[in-house]
């Protein structure tokens, strides 16, 4: 059964309070995604933002993001009060992650200090999640007293976790170390009850998981063994790819490659533990940059530029191979784009995970290339565009005149104003078992609307929905479409 769904990531959703929650909103999307015969509801990574606010970026592979808690919720439960919260809304359609810095912690510091930190439900939490808890709770709190600066700038002893040290700090920084471990608990809670609902809506969520992680998380600083790092917990090589036709000094990532002999002779254990924690969050798992698993691209880490980097192996079949021991099947979407070479396919057939297949990267020249959609097979997940790209209205005016015609001529579409509309309709029409669109390409909005341009910092990942916004023809059109081209969840 072919089966279709959205994307959209939780911050775009609408909220009252400058960033979308697991709140009603959350609740409402899912209701929409029900009535119009979708399957999946894909997102981006949940966790914490860092600098730069991406979620590719973040303070723990495990940990969830404070600001998706919703305030309403807390205030049923008589956590907070309203006249507590500050407002951090600007401007509805964007996201201002500076004030939210400023001023949401205020809030959620009057819920925590009227919580019952005896409540079993919370002790069973802390109990479940000590593996990785504990560290970031910790990590976060001695953040705080370094007004937030890397770990790579604070003081050797605690960079490097001198047991003295550590033992100081966790009694020093109790308090703030229970407010962090409540933070995750409130998130988690409210996580699991919006994807219960969703599950009983019939409606999968589709979650997102970075290749890599942050230098500046508690992953790193509590396992640095784990990575390539010198005596000092200073990176040797950072990760990025190559220069290409879109990036002529290659992107320059700058997180830490992995010490993948290390993590070998540890049977991987840190990488089944993260696994296991996003069956436990999500239905499926979007793998980011499969191809790392691969070859990944290493580059010296005092370089401003990727151009000095050289490809190395990873450790390709055989991690995937102690994840399905452990963990058995796992419902894994592979993030396949970029330099795909008959090992990476090789790699993508032993694991069974399908790849990604992007309609808009098939026009992008005017050469027939493996992204026009009759060439897809089932076993691929297909996408107009991601995060990382135009949105297709935006995609469209990039477009060579000759690659213009060539598109429209592919699409069928002779009514340049419905353009966006024939290109969503193509790729629900392919053959791929699973089809996800971007929200924004349904709402045919531009490039004030793009989650992300790769490489660059400032406005990215601010983009919101704006209450209204989804409108009863765009709802009917969804529904339409996917009963004409894709077949449906609620099929016979």
């Amino acid at each position: 059964m072919r089966t279709s769904g959205i994307l959209l990531h939780i911050s775009s959703l609408p909220s009252p309070y400058g960033i979308g929650t697991y709140g009603k909103s959350a609740y409402d999307f899912v209701d929409l995604l029900d009535e119009t015969n979708q399957t999946y509801w894909q997102i981006l990574p949940l966790g914490p933002t860092s600098y730069g606010d991406s979620p590719y970026q973040t303070f723990s592979a495990f940990a969830n993001n404070p600001y998706f808690i919703d305030l309403d919720i807390l205030i049923k439960e008589k956590l907070l009060k309203k006249n507590e919260i500050t407002d951090v809304v600007n401007d509805p359609m964007y996201v201002d992650y500076e004030q939210l810095y400023i001023k949401r912690y205020d809030a959620l510091k009057q819920a925590f200090n009227r919580f019952d930190q005896s409540d079993s439900d919370y002790q069973k939490f802390l109990k479940a999640q000590d593996f990785w808890l504990n560290d970031y709770a910790l990590f976060m709190a001695v953040k705080a007293t370094y007004d937030g600066k890397s770990w790579l700038y604070w003081d050797e002893d605690v960079r490097l976790r001198k047991p003295n040290t550590i033992e100081k700090l966790q009694m020093e920084l109790k308090d703030e170390i229970a407010f962090h471990q409540f933070l995750q608990f409130k998130a988690d809670e409210q996580w699991h009850a919006l994807k219960k609902y969703a599950n009983q809506k019939g409606i999968k969520i589709i979650g997102d998981m970075p290749i890599y992680v942050s230098y500046d998380s508690s992953d790193v600083w509590a396992n640095p063994k784990m990575f390539d790092l010198d005596e000092k917990n200073v990176p040797y090589h950072v990760a990025g790819v190559p220069p290409d036709n879109y990036a002529k000094d290659g992107q320059l990532w700058g997180n830490p490659l992995y010490h993948w002999g290390h993590l070998k002779d540890k049977n991987y254990q840190w990488w089944v533990d993260r696994v296991r924690a996003s069956v436990a969050q999500f239905d499926m798992i979007r793998i980011d940059h499969f191809i790392g698993f691969v070859n990944y691209f290493s580059i010296p880490f005092a370089d401003k530029t990727a151009k000095n980097g050289v490809w190395k192996k990873g450790p390709g079949y055989e991690l995937f191979e102690v994840i399905k021991k452990e963990l058995g099947e796992v419902n894994i979407i592979a993030e396949d784009l970029g330099a795909v070479t008959p090992e990476v396919v090789k790699v993508l057939n032993a694991t069974g995970y399908p790849g990604m297949k992007l309609t808009q990267f098939g026009f992008n020249s005017i050469e027939d290339n493996n992204y026009l959609p009759h060439h897809y097979k089932q076993n691929v997940i297909a996408y107009t565009g991601t995060h990382d790209n135009f949105t297709t209205a935006a995609w469209f005016d990039e477009l060579s005149p000759k690659a213009l015609k060539n598109c429209l001529a592919y699409i069928n579409c002779e009514d340049e104003t419905k353009k966006v509309d024939a290109l969503i309709k193509e790729t629900l029409k392919c053959v791929a078992d699973t089809v996800i669109i971007p929200m924004q390409d349904y709402l045919n909005l531009g490039n004030e609307a793009r989650m992300n341009i790769p490489s660059t910092l400032g406005n990215n990942w601010v983009w919101r929905l704006k209450d209204g916004q989804i409108t009863k023809v765009i709802k009917n059109n969804i529904k339409t479409w996917t009963e004409l081209y894709a077949r449906s969840k609620k099929d016979k």
